[in-house]
């Protein structure tokens, strides 16, 4: 089961980074692999943002800048 969930994922990222050049959608996919917890708490963060009021950019960026340090040590 788990692999067909990986699966998906991996097509739903491929979706939104449409535009973004391969190798580095291929840098994004190896973090989210590396770290599936980290992420899944960014977008809970950035629903609950929205949900209280801010648009998405801004609820991402807000969200992304709280998690930086984390972030940074996985793209390494």
């Amino acid at each position: 089961m788990g692999f067909f969930k990986d699966l998906l994922l991996k097509k739903m990222l491929k979706n939104q980074l449409k535009g973004v050049p391969e190798d580095q959608q291929n840098k994004i996919l190896q973090a989210v692999e590396k770290n599936p917890k980290l992420f899944a708490d960014i977008a809970a963060e950035v629903e609950a943002k929205m949900k209280g009021g801010l648009d998405q950019q801004a609820a991402t960026m807000e969200v992304m800048m709280s998690h930086r340090t984390e972030l940074q040590d996985i793209m390494k």
